[in-house]
């Protein structure tokens, strides 16, 4: 018999396809008006894909920029492979969705936040997801709403 419905679950994977979708359409169409992306992830993830000396500088996480340039945008169910520029270096990165910690589109006030486990299970449970101001952005039009859905998930 079924335990239940996994809501938790279920929304994180809807987030998940939320931003491959939203990707996807960059990679096809390119970034429309002010759009751009600050994402988060956790580089100690197995399926992550950075050169070394990146993961050596950014040993737990990163933030990238997806904005003015950036080439090779392509997305799969699982995760996205992009090239970013790095000081002058083109460097080819896959991330997988499930290693996304945060998604902000800045220009539109809009984040997500996806926590993983070892947070969770460290911190007491809150109430109410958090709503934080876009990493980096504090001089945004108020900061962007960023929501918490992994609180639920099993």
């Amino acid at each position: 018999m079924a335990r239940g419905i996994d809501y938790g679950g279920m929304m994180h994977r809807a987030m998940q396809r939320l931003i491959a979708d939203v990707l996807q359409t960059v990679a096809t169409e390119g970034l429309p008006g002010e759009h751009h992306f600050f994402i988060t992830f956790d580089t100690r993830d197995s399926q992550v894909q950075m050169a070394d000396w990146l993961r050596e500088r950014y040993p737990d996480e990163m933030t990238i920029v997806i904005q003015h340039w950036f080439e090779d945008l392509s997305v799969t169910p699982e995760g996205f492979h992009i090239t970013l520029n790095f000081g002058n270096s083109p460097e080819p990165l896959y991330i997988p969705f499930d290693a996304l910690r945060t998604f902000v589109d800045p220009s539109v006030e809009f984040g997500l936040r996806f926590e993983n486990h070892e947070e969770e299970e460290d911190e007491p449970e809150e109430e109410e997801p958090p709503v934080a101001e876009a990493p980096g952005e504090e001089g945004a039009k108020g900061g962007a709403e960023v929501v918490s859905l992994d609180k639920w998930r099993k």
